[in-house]
């Protein structure tokens, strides 16, 4: 029986390492390459083509969902599990929107990790029952986060802005001019209705893209 090949992405190498064990401990899995960052996922994807990927959502530069952006764009049919430590609904949105099969927290139980790498690998959908009910309540009652009215790369420059990049710092980190950054800047401004970078911070924060 072939295994099921794995690319593992996540920024803390104690994390990928816990991740590596757990997925080849059994006969199923086979871990095929790591990446510590969006930009070397993209890479390493091109190189290996995994079955599945695995990836955290929140690394430094363009990030866990600027990653699956850029792999789906140039290889549709990968199959992307995101498993993170935030489970707000805006992450998962935006994970699937972008092209993600599967969206778990970091918190699951192995046997419940195992079993959505395995649903991705077949191309199945898997989100965590708890914010799948989340998104759906959203959407019933309207109330969703203020930050949705913001187009997928506004989001990924948003994010940025709030971590406290300098307009240069993402035109460098996402590949676009600085005057392109400065006008997604603007826009994300006028969109969410804030004056500053502390009000910005502070809407990051309250949507959960940022720590206090």
């Amino acid at each position: 029986m072939n295994k099921i090949t794995v690319l593992l992405v996540d920024d803390h190498e104690l994390v990928r390492a816990g991740f590596c064990r757990l997925l080849e401990d059994g006969d199923q899995f086979t871990v095929i390459a790591e990446a510590n960052s969006g930009e070397q996922a993209v890479q390493e994807y091109a190189k290996v083509h995994p079955d599945v990927v695995v990836m955290d959502i929140s690394m430094p530069g363009i990030g866990g969902i600027g990653a699956i952006e850029r792999i789906i764009a140039r290889h549709s049919d990968a199959r992307i599990l995101v498993l993170s430590v935030h489970e707000d609904s805006v992450f998962t949105t935006r994970a699937l929107q972008a092209g993600a099969k599967g969206f778990i927290p970091k918190r699951s139980a192995p046997e419940e990790m195992l079993k959505a790498v395995e649903q991705v690998s077949q191309g199945k959908m898997c989100i965590d029952p708890a914010i799948a009910q989340q998104i759906a309540m959203q959407k019933l009652t309207g109330s969703e986060n203020v930050i949705d009215v913001l187009s997928q790369r506004e989001f990924e420059v948003f994010r940025l802005l709030a971590e406290g990049r300098s307009v240069n710092e993402i035109a460098e980190i996402l590949s676009l001019s600085p005057k392109t950054v400065g006008t997604h800047h603007t826009s994300i401004k006028q969109k969410l209705d804030v004056t500053n970078s502390a009000e910005l911070a502070r809407l990051a924060i309250r949507s959960g893209l940022l720590e206090a």
